[in-house]
């Protein structure tokens, strides 16, 4: 009998192998944090597993800058799905962003990805309204972020064979500071998610961050720092569909 297919998610890696850019400015944990990933990132996963990566991967500003840290991600054991982060400049046009990918790494962008018995779809996400930080530029690219879930999740439907577990990734919260709906959160409810991993927030404490079950989805925060820079294991499941 098969071992299960373990699903696990970090984001915010914040990688800067080409030009290294120390990230201990944003505090004192953050020192040596790439040592630190592959050192606990390889204490837990496994080649059979599946690592979902929502945004701000590398700090290059070009994909050939990045090629150096998509390498050293390659390196690590798992299967692992990359989706853009705010910072994740390096990011261009989708096909070259793919051929640019070392063995057993995937990108979404706009589509879905299904492995067995899971589906994972997402998007970048935006501020939203109702956050302290959204000011009146932030709903157009808002807007735009919900189509582009939209867009995804109408892939991932076509895509979805019966019994099939859907797994999102965005990189920004889905909610504001007081978890109220947005254009994110129902579009994951009306397509019946089960779990959302988001990233992002910085040097935030646990009473700043919602994890838990809102209307029927689970959301969980990965962001690398928020979770000690160890892969967060969200789910063992049939790597078959039934």
């Amino acid at each position: 009998m098969s071992r299960p297919m373990r699903v696990f998610a970090i984001a915010d890696l914040h990688l800067s192998g080409f030009s290294p850019k120390p990230m201990d400015i944003f505090g004192s944990r953050w020192q040596d944090h790439t040592r630190k990933l592959r050192e606990r990132w390889r204490q837990d996963v496994e080649s059979g597993d599946i690592v979902l990566i929502p945004g701000d991967i590398s700090w290059a500003m070009t994909l050939h800058e990045a090629r150096i840290d998509l390498m050293w991600i390659g390196e690590l054991p798992g299967r692992k799905i990359l989706l853009r982060g705010n910072h994740d400049y390096w990011w261009s046009a989708i096909g070259r962003v793919r051929e640019a990918l070392p063995e057993g790494t995937e990108a979404l962008q706009n589509d879905s990805l299904s492995y067995g018995s899971l589906l994972v779809t997402g998007t970048r996400g935006w501020t939203c309204p109702g956050s302290s930080s959204f000011e009146p530029g932030d709903e157009r690219i808002y807007m735009r972020e919900g189509e582009r879930l939209a867009l995804s999740l109408r892939h991932a439907q076509r895509l979805r064979k019966p019994g099939q577990r859907l797994i999102g990734m965005m990189h920004y919260p889905p909610f504001n500071e007081r978890r109220e709906p947005s254009l994110f959160t129902d579009a994951w409810e009306q397509a019946g998610a089960e779990l959302v991993v988001y990233g992002h927030l910085h040097g935030v404490s646990a009473d700043m961050v919602f994890e838990g079950t809102m209307r029927g989805v689970e959301y969980r925060m990965v962001a690398s720092d928020y979770i000690d820079f160890k892969p967060k294991l969200l789910l063992e499941m049939d790597r078959e569909t039934p």
